[in-house]
């Protein structure tokens, strides 16, 4: 599962708003087709690596697969039954901040038709809405 080697801070705040559009990685730089996301929300490890897992399958080891996203975020949780206060949780995962406009994978090397149904599947296991978008 993807998650950073080393961070600055163990415990992040949670932050506020989400971002309102992506200041960057909006176009397709390695592939001819890519998954874009239509809505701000938070992508973790375990929702990236499933995507990947289910895009690779389908594909059966053909072509290439790039991910775009890292999840650099800790999240923390405490204990169940935990009372309040005793201060803030360990960390329990990581997730990727995902903006609108922003390309989560990209795929080139297979037929279109494929790569289409492929990154249905991969959407189908993010907890954001996407649309399929393809080279010009």
């Amino acid at each position: 599962m993807l998650m950073p080697k080393k961070v600055k801070f163990r415990k992040h705040q949670r932050g506020g708003k989400l971002p309102a559009k992506t200041k960057g990685g909006a176009e397709l730089s390695f592939g001819s087709i890519g998954l874009k996301s239509l809505e701000a929300g938070l992508v973790s490890a375990r929702q990236i690596e499933a995507a990947r897992r289910a895009m690779t399958r389908y594909i059966q080891r053909g072509g290439k697969i790039w991910i775009r996203i890292f999840p650099d975020k800790p999240m923390t949780k405490k204990g169940d039954e935990t009372p309040m206060g005793k201060g803030k949780g360990s960390v329990d995962h990581f997730v990727s901040v995902v903006s609108p406009g922003r390309i989560i994978f990209e795929m080139d090397g297979v037929a279109m038709s494929v790569a289409r149904q492929a990154l249905k599947l991969a959407s189908d296991k993010l907890s954001v809405k996407t649309r399929i978008e393809e080279r010009k």
